[in-house]
């Protein structure tokens, strides 16, 4: 009898990680690659102090973050104008095509649980070098 091709259930255990275009180590998670999904994929982020990333948008495609512990500062905006505070059990939720650029100044390692409409993680995500200069270096 030949084998299903139907959908299933899948575990996977965070385990190895890989290096986003974004300038962060994501641990492998749920993705088209990783288990077949067609529509989400959601990965595990750890932020040391001092980490940020490239600024970059994620093209066609919404982000979602539950922020587990620490906490991190995100610009965002066309030319990266706004910026917010996150901690903690906060949640972020950031529209297709919206320029950011997450970073850590603070002294203790921030871990979250990142969720987008890409499937393939890696795909959509569109760096913005022209925007790197806009946000400060050091923490205000």
């Amino acid at each position: 009898m030949p084998a299903s091709t139907s959908p299933t259930c899948r575990l996977v255990r965070a385990g190895k990680a890989f290096e986003g275009k974004q300038g962060f180590r994501y641990f492998e998670g749920i993705a088209q690659e990783t288990v077949g999904s067609s529509h989400i994929c959601m990965h595990l982020l750890t932020i040391p102090p001092g980490g940020r990333a490239k600024a970059h948008k994620h093209e066609h495609h919404e982000t979602a973050i539950y922020v587990l512990e620490g906490r991190t500062r995100m610009w965002f905006g066309p030319k990266l104008e706004e910026m917010m505070e996150v901690e903690a059990g906060d949640m972020v939720y950031i529209p297709a095509d919206m320029p950011h650029l997450p970073e850590n100044p603070y002294g203790e390692t921030a871990r979250a649980v990142i969720a987008r409409t890409d499937p393939h993680e890696q795909e959509s995500v569109v760096l913005l070098p022209e925007l790197e200069a806009l946000v400060p270096a050091k923490p205000a």
